[in-house]
């Protein structure tokens, strides 16, 4: 399998390429606008053809690349059916499949962060979007974020996978690259918490400013980061 990591250092946004084999299809997951060219190239390199780009969630810190991509390479694009989007070509829900090749990846809702927030599964790795950060949570204080769904989808749906699955989120501040479901278990101050009403409680506590970009990224992303229907 092909799994490439991309870091985006103004967003700290990490973005995954993903596929079967060289020369066959590929797929990215949570692509920055300002990082497209960099993308394309990597895929024409393996020669490899983007079938699908697709984001966890609406972004609040950093404008995607689906609709640039879409009109670049012809790939489909694709969000959650909760993303409330005409833009993409495609909207999933869980237990739908994303495909390349003969690559499958499971669909799980995780909403908390953001109403539309969704996890992929691969058998070895999880891709959690904001949900589950390496030694974090995502916020949960915008775009209809809610910290007890969170707690839902973390300890009913993420934390029940395999202890050795591999965790890779779509951020990391702190130069951390991959994890996985043990260890967060164990370090993950986060999740060190009795019930639910202490998650709430704790997230609830929060003082966090909002991110420098929402007001331009949230509207932007609700339209494939174009300036029209891509």
């Amino acid at each position: 399998m092909i799994f490439r990591q991309f870091f985006d250092h103004e967003s700290s946004t990490y973005t995954y390429l993903i596929a079967e084999r060289m020369g066959g299809e590929a797929l990215l997951i949570d692509p920055v606008k300002s990082n497209v060219e960099q993308y394309i190239d990597s895929i024409a390199e393996m020669e490899m053809k983007l079938v699908l780009a697709v984001d966890t969630h609406i972004h609040a810190d950093h404008v995607t690349g689906l609709g640039d991509l879409r009109h670049s390479t012809g790939c489909a694009s694709a969000m959650g059916e909760m993303s409330n989007t005409e833009c993409v070509s495609i909207h999933f829900k869980e237990g739908d499949k994303l495909k390349v090749d003969n690559l499958r990846l499971d669909v799980l809702y995780t909403p908390g962060h953001t109403d539309d927030s969704y996890s992929f599964v691969l058998p070895d790795r999880v891709l959690t979007g904001d949900t589950l950060l390496i030694r974090g949570t995502g916020r949960t204080d915008f775009q209809n974020g809610d910290p007890a769904d969170q707690y839902d989808s973390l300890f009913d749906k993420l934390l029940r996978l395999p202890d050795k699955t591999l965790v890779y989120p779509a951020h990391d501040y702190n130069g951390m690259t991959v994890s996985t479901i043990h260890e967060e278990k164990l370090f993950n101050p986060r999740l060190q918490v009795a019930n639910k009403q202490a998650y709430v409680e704790l997230m609830s506590s929060l003082q966090l400013d909002n991110p420098r970009l929402m007001d331009v990224a949230v509207p932007a992303n609700r339209n494939c980061g174009q300036k029209s229907a891509a």
